[in-house]
């Protein structure tokens, strides 16, 4: 049944945290509620950025694509997860762990570049004003989406075999609660300096490039909204800003620990809770965050409810 490589192997056993099970029942309950909350949370936003009239703008373009990123994200995990906790077979087929795989690393990468397209969203609406619906107009939008798409799983396409053709020597148990890859780069029976080298590589260009373009982004936006003599206008920009770079704290304040530390250097429990963290809990309150801080949204969200109350008078 186990083979000298994931080629040959049926299944693997996701571990996950089976070494505590008093901590299982909680997580379940804990992590079936925040699920669920996500995926109403991230619905909503999609829903009201499509609905509204006044929401058809390049911002919630994006915020549309990264709430469905996100819904994306934590449910080709998290299911399997509740499942892992809620029960002693702790199995996953060899492919069901490829396209887990698979996806975390390509919907990883995607959002590690929208982050980014987001940024330049914000540089143009607070740098060039006046030319924002030109700079930014539909194919413009179009294209810097389908760019980080494609992107994000050539990506995955690149790592997502490499990992999976690693000799295991007949290990199959996987020491987490998903197929990531530092933990099946753990399980090689061969160095795996060369495989490592190359995720770091590849990290620099799909983790920290868009990350160092963010902060380029956001040096010159502080510059302009620091010239913005209206304290209302100034107030108005730092909330939609802020929003933004709320989100990008969470995503790569855990992204870049797990990336770019691929193999056994970095603590598996560390590891598997940074992990739950970044898949679930920023998911979670990316809506909460851009809801909460955007008065658009919020308005938004009162004309939809106000309208179907109105229908349902009539």
């Amino acid at each position: 049944m186990d083979g000298t490589n994931g080629s040959t192997q049926t299944h693997f056993v996701l571990l996950g945290f089976s070494d505590r099970p008093h901590l299982e029942r909680i997580l379940f309950v804990v992590i079936l509620i925040a699920y669920l909350v996500t995926l109403v949370g991230n619905t909503t936003i999609i829903l009201v950025s499509r609905l509204d009239p006044h929401l058809h703008t390049p911002m919630y373009f994006f915020l549309t694509h990264l709430s469905f990123l996100d819904l994306s994200f934590t449910t080709s995990s998290i299911p399997q997860l509740l499942y892992n906790l809620n029960g002693r077979d702790k199995t996953i087929s060899y492919m069901g762990c490829a396209i887990q795989l698979f996806l975390f690393l390509g919907l990883g990468g995607v959002e590690c570049l929208l982050l980014a397209v987001m940024a330049y969203d914000r540089f143009v609406a607070l740098c060039k004003p006046l030319r924002y619906m030109v700079i930014m107009n539909p194919r413009l939008c179009r294209g810097l989406v389908s760019g980080a798409w494609g992107c994000g799983v050539a990506n995955s396409l690149a790592m997502s075999p490499v990992t999976l053709r690693l000799p295991r020597c007949g290990r199959h148990e996987v020491d987490h609660f998903l197929c990531e890859m530092p933990a099946l780069i753990r399980m090689a029976c061969i160095s795996t300096v060369a495989i490592e080298g190359t995720v770091f590589v590849l990290a620099v260009g799909v983790v920290l490039s868009p990350l160092v373009f963010i902060l380029l982004s956001y040096s010159y936006i502080v510059r302009a909204v620091l010239q913005i003599r209206s304290a209302s206008g100034r107030q108005k920009a730092f909330g939609t800003c802020g929003s933004h770079l709320t989100v990008v704290s969470l995503f790569y304040g855990n992204i870049i620990y797990m990336y770019m530390q691929p193999g056994a250097s970095s603590s598996q429990d560390q590891g598997k809770f940074l992990t739950l963290f970044y898949n679930i809990v920023t998911p979670l309150l990316n809506p909460l965050i851009y809801t909460l801080r955007n008065r658009e949204v919020k308005g938004a969200l009162g004309r939809l409810l106000l309208g179907k109350r109105e229908l349902g008078k009539e």
